[in-house]
């Protein structure tokens, strides 16, 4: 809906919601403050249905909320199924195409953050877009991983809040705690690459005897292989005895990080006191 309303086009703007109705949709769009007269809304999951709509208004942009409820009658198969996303998505490519219309697919996610359905759909599509957030998190940061028309190392930020998703200008003032104690044991400020921008991150880890015959590795925003070889390198080449300790590392503001330069700086971010040793 905010980009409906912020869009620059000269003609109409098309809403397609196969999940919401009408009144819902008019709920959040005053919720959000937009009261554009050129966003026509369009309750729909029949892909025939859609295409006459499209054909009789003649809209300039699109967007299609979602590829898996949309379906088509010639498919047997369920709404959201493999063969009905892969038709349903080169029918609107097709008809995008011919009439030139910008037109945006929202589509579901697994919970390993892929999108739900075949990957061709991925291949059919000129940008793809990930939106990423974390459940109790309010922050969101828009991913771009394919773009056939520039580049991909660019993000976006933004807060999630009763107006919508706000942009947030200084990301690395949210990932940072406040330290006014002055205990900072078992932290440290990192700074993570995130395409083209460079970000503050804050580190947390803590280590701590096991009650359990089997210690627990619990990582929270980095990738949990991550932790096990760092912990097996402290091992190894540090003699820090881990078998018996149970080790937490979290990161600050519930975002995911993949900076490799990053392996480095947790190895420091645990709290110990490391030994010297002649090799």
């Amino acid at each position: 809906m905010q980009i409906c309303d912020s869009i620059k086009v000269d003609g109409k703007v098309l809403y397609v919601s196969g999940e919401e109705s009408a009144e819902q949709i008019k709920l959040r769009a005053d919720r959000l403050n937009i009261k554009k007269d050129n966003i026509m809304f369009l309750a729909e999951t029949d892909i025939d249905n859609v295409e006459l709509t499209v054909e009789k208004l003649g809209p300039e942009f699109v967007i299609i909320d979602s590829i898996q409820t949309m379906y088509s009658e010639e498919i047997t198969s369920a709404a959201g199924s493999v063969s009905q996303v892969r038709e349903i998505t080169a029918r609107i490519m097709k008809m995008c195409k011919q009439k030139a219309i910008t037109t945006i697919i929202i589509g579901h996610v697994t919970k390993d953050g892929n999108i739900a359905g075949p990957r061709v759909l991925e291949h059919m599509v000129d940008t793809v877009l990930y939106l990423e957030g974390e459940r109790y998190f309010s922050y969101r940061i828009l991913r771009g991983v394919k773009n056939r028309f520039g580049s991909t190392n660019e993000i976006g930020m933004f807060e999630m809040v009763n107006e919508g998703l706000s942009e947030i200008k200084d990301p690395s003032s949210i990932l940072i705690s406040d330290k006014e104690d002055g205990n900072s044991s078992g932290t440290m400020v990192v700074v993570s690459m995130e395409g083209t921008r460079p970000l503050l991150v804050e580190l947390q880890a803590l280590v701590t005897p096991s009650v359990f015959g089997m210690p627990r590795r619990n990582a929270i925003g980095i990738d949990y292989n991550r932790l096990t070889l760092l912990s097996a390198v402290l091992e190894k080449r540090a003699r820090v005895s881990l078998g018996n300790q149970d080790i937490y590392l979290n990161v600050v503001g519930g975002i995911k990080i993949n900076e490799p330069a990053l392996d480095l700086r947790n190895l420091f971010s645990y709290n110990f006191k490391f030994k010297k040793y002649s090799n």
